[in-house]
């Protein structure tokens, strides 16, 4: 058998490989781009490490310069987020638009899998030659996207798409991950509402740019109208970045099922993108964003880090039932293996749980 050398190892990416789909990425193939979206999502080590090697192909290729709008979209499920997206997506390709989806699935607690069936909700969307839709699990990350969302979206933009519109999971207030990758954040809400007001200064609805209300149609209009006239009261009341245009944060109400109102909502996502342009907030704001990508990643990074390593994987599960049975405090438990991890000194043990 051939010795296995640095050349050869299966972490040492491929130059020719990953040069080669870094070109093709920046020509616009979508089944490039796909396969490079996948690869950034596998939690393999070696394909960890060809993804880091695309980026800085793309880097040194002058491929990352992302002029891309991106927007964010999150609302509850049965808002209809994925017939906007079939509408606002369709009047944008009809405009000449190149358009990415980014639709993040829930994943089961229990078995860990994902239906990703938002590709289905968008018929028309999923066929038009000017679109791209990728549905990704959510996996085990909180705040409505996935893990490896922000890479998505640079390499949406590495590969030319004017627009990339990034679906959250749906599931309610906590949905701010989002507004931390994009530039641009819609909140779709449904007619009515009762109490909905009530949360109306926390959370995801203070990052929103533009509350959406969907469903302004039939016999649903005048409630629509009643509250969207609610949420522009409330929003006045929200204002929270000094020198936002006027009409910033804006409600409006349309009817994705008829394709009415899409038009508006491009023009003020278009108002709103140009002057964070040419104020510089924009590109302060991916700064700040970037910034917060790399401590995240570096803190996740850490956990991996210390749930393999040897000494504390040989005591993880001991410590786990001694917590569970009472004999260390969870606090005890966590100094005993962050000891282990930093190799202090005499940490504490199960049996021993004052010294931790």
């Amino acid at each position: 058998m051939a010795q296995l050398t640095a050349e050869t190892s299966p972490l040492k990416p491929n130059e020719t490989e990953i040069d080669a789909l870094a070109t093709r990425i920046a020509a616009g193939e979508r089944r490039a781009l796909a396969r490079a979206i996948t690869l950034a999502e596998s939690t393999r080590s070696d394909h960890r490490a060809r993804t880091l090697a695309l980026f800085d192909a793309l880097r040194k290729a002058d491929a990352l310069g992302d002029e891309a709008v991106r927007i964010g979209l999150s609302g509850a499920p049965g808002v209809g987020k994925s017939t906007f997206i079939e509408a606002f997506g369709g009047y944008l390709t009809g405009l000449g638009k190149r358009v990415a989806v980014l639709a993040v699935d829930p994943s089961s607690s229990l078995t860990g899998g994902s239906i990703l069936g938002d590709k289905t909700r968008m018929e028309l969307l999923s066929r038009d030659p000017n679109a791209f839709i990728r549905p990704s699990p959510s996996g085990a990350t909180l705040g409505g996207v996935a893990r490896r969302s922000r890479e998505a979206i640079t390499l949406c933009g590495a590969a030319g798409f004017d627009v990339v519109l990034v679906e959250t999971v749906g599931v309610g207030q906590s949905e701010t991950m989002v507004a931390d990758m994009t530039d641009v954040f819609l909140l779709l809400l449904a007619p009515g509402g009762g109490d909905d007001l009530q949360g109306v200064k926390r959370g995801v609805m203070e990052l929103a740019d533009m509350v959406v209300v969907n469903k302004a149609d039939g016999d649903l209009k005048p409630a629509a109208e009643r509250t969207r006239a609610d949420y522009a009261g409330a929003l006045r009341l929200l204002r929270r970045r000094p020198g936002d245009p006027e009409n910033i944060p804006a409600a409006m109400s349309i009817s994705a099922l008829r394709a009415e109102g899409v038009e508006e909502v491009w023009q003020r996502v278009c108002v709103l993108d140009d002057w964070r342009r040419e104020t510089g907030w924009r590109d302060r704001r991916r700064r700040e964003q970037a910034v917060r990508a790399f401590e995240a990643e570096v803190e996740r990074g850490a956990l991996d880090a210390l749930r393999h390593h040897p000494k504390v994987a040989a005591e993880w599960t001991a410590l786990e039932l001694a917590v569970a049975n009472g004999t260390i405090t969870p606090e005890g438990a966590a100094a005993h293996i962050l000891a282990l991890f930093l190799g202090h000194s005499e940490p504490a043990t199960p049996s021993d749980p004052d010294k931790g």
